[in-house]
């Protein structure tokens, strides 16, 4: 039986959000929700899945919000207001060729989030990865802190297919939300049909949720959540799925 992980980002960006992650986990596929740790709002979020179960990871964030570390520490990453660049201009940097990111202060603030993460959970991630931001400083940082705690670094690039979970191999499906007509069953199905890996764990990516003002005015990823909201809480999914004779697994259960 060919093996799915069914993931949620965004935990913490906003109350709406984390509601709609709430019904994709309680009512859903969903099975494996990444916290954004620096969050104002990661505590309710948390609340929200109390009991669930989950395969709960960090989904370190380094283009939102303010840090986790003392932001004297960390310059390169802020603006002038003491907030996070936006993804924005990292991906505007990467295209020309340039990593804004310091490798140090990369390594100063994901190690912070990591307590942070653990201050708010009491336990460590059960994978660990990062938001939105493709930066070489920013894997190299990752896997620093992740050697570090020993924990379990989920390396993967949203541009490419094949990762690693805990050093070994894991597949990652074609990620559409920001398609023009962005339809998350076709996505998913395309995936599934097409760029399913036999031989190793799959992971599908999603960023459910529902939107408020926060969501509106911080995100580009907007009405699109609220349809994967819909598509992973629809029983026809979970019957396609069982039809196409699909696992769905968590992290935890990818690492045994």
């Amino acid at each position: 039986m060919r093996q799915l992980i069914i993931r949620a980002d965004d935990l913490g960006y906003s109350e709406a959000v984390n509601y709609g992650i709430e019904k994709t986990v309680k009512d859903g596929l969903v099975s494996s929700v990444g916290l954004m740790p620096n969050m104002p709002v990661a505590e309710h979020g948390l609340k929200l899945l109390e009991g669930t179960h989950i395969a709960l990871g960090q989904h370190t964030n380094i283009c939102l919000g303010k840090p986790c570390a003392n932001p004297d520490l960390i310059p390169s990453l802020l603006d002038e207001n003491g907030y996070f660049h936006s993804s924005k201009a990292f991906r505007e940097a990467y295209k020309e060729g340039r990593d804004i990111i310091e490798l140090d202060e990369a390594v100063i603030e994901i190690e912070a989030q990591y307590l942070r993460f653990k201050e708010l959970t009491g336990q460590d991630p059960d994978y660990f990865e990062a938001h939105a931001v493709i930066s070489d400083h920013l894997v190299k940082a990752l896997a620093i802190v992740a050697n570090k705690y020993h924990l379990p670094f989920n390396d993967i690039n949203p541009m490419v297919e094949e990762g690693t979970f805990r050093g070994k191999p894991i597949h990652t499906l074609p990620f559409g939300a920001f398609a023009k007509e962005y339809d998350p069953l076709s996505c998913l199905q395309d995936g599934i049909l097409h760029h399913l890996s036999e031989e190793m764990p799959n992971v599908a990516i999603f960023h459910p949720g529902y939107l408020d003002d926060y969501i509106l005015t911080h995100s580009s990823l907007t009405i699109n959540r609220t349809k994967e909201v819909t598509m992973l809480t629809d029983i026809k999914t979970r019957e396609w799925l069982n039809k196409e004779d699909i696992e769905l697994i968590n992290y935890k259960q990818a690492n045994l």
